[in-house]
C-alpha cells in the first residue's frame, strides 16, 4: 500500500513505515510514562519507592505493582525495539544484542539526558544525534568525545542537561559570583 500510495521501491516503503512507526512510538513513551506515574497506578509505585513496607502497610500490593511494572516495560521494550529490527532487514543476534547500540549509547544518552525524568532522554537523544551527526567523521575519536562529554556532564550536571534548567545548575555554573571553582572577589 505505501508503495503504491508514495510509488517507490520496497527498502524505501519499508524505511516511510519504520519512520512513522518510530515517531508514533517515540510521542506515545513519554506520554504513557506521565499518565502512568499521574496515575493511581503511579501513586502506588511512588509509595513503594519511598518505603515499600509503609506503602503494603497502607494496603498497596507490592508485587502485583512491580509485576505491572515490568510487564509494561516490557512490553513498551518490544515495540520500540521492533522498529529497529524492522529497518535493519534482518535479524541476528548481532543486531538484536549489539552491546554498542543497546548498553553504550542507551546509558550515554540516559545520563546525558537525565535519569528519573520525563524529559531527559530526549534532551538526551537530541544531544545524541547532533553529536554523533558533526563528530563522526572523526572516526575513534567521535567515541572518546562522547566519554568525555558524558564524564563532565557527571561531574558537573549529576542529574544531567534536562535537569539543569529546572533546577538552576546552569545559572549557577555560569554566573561568576557561585561558578564551580567558587566565589570570586
Amino acid at each position: 500500500m505505501v508503495k503504491a500510495m508514495f510509488e517507490v521501491r520496497s527498502p524505501a516503503a519499508r524505511d516511510i513505515i519504520t519512520y512513522w512507526i518510530a515517531l508514533a512510538l517515540a510521542a506515545g513513551a513519554p506520554l504513557l510514562v506521565y499518565l502512568v506515574l499521574r496515575s493511581r497506578y503511579g501513586l502506588a509505585l511512588f509509595a513503594i519507592r519511598d518505603s515499600e513496607a509503609t506503602a503494603e502497610s497502607a494496603g498497596v500490593d507490592s508485587f502485583h505493582a512491580k509485576l505491572g511494572v515490568y510487564v509494561l516495560v516490557a512490553a513498551a521494550t518490544g515495540m520500540i525495539g521492533a522498529p529497529h529490527l524492522f529497518a535493519e532487514g534482518r535479524i541476528s543476534p548481532d543486531a538484536a544484542f549489539s552491546v554498542l547500540d543497546w548498553s553504550a549509547y542507551v546509558i550515554f544518552i540516559v545520563i546525558i539526558g537525565g535519569v528519573g525524568t520525563i524529559e531527559g532522554p530526549i534532551v538526551g537523544v537530541i544531544v545524541f544525534y547532533t553529536m554523533q551527526h558533526y563528530l563522526a567523521d572523526f572516526g575513534t575519536w567521535y567515541l572518546i568525545l562522547l566519554g568525555a562529554l558524558a564524564i563532565v556532564i557527571m561531574l558537573f550536571a549529576p542529574k544531567g542537561i534536562g535537569d539543569m534548567s529546572r533546577s538552576g545548575t546552569a545559572s549557577r555554573y555560569f554566573r561568576c559570583e557561585e561558578c564551580w571553582c567558587g566565589p570570586h572577589e
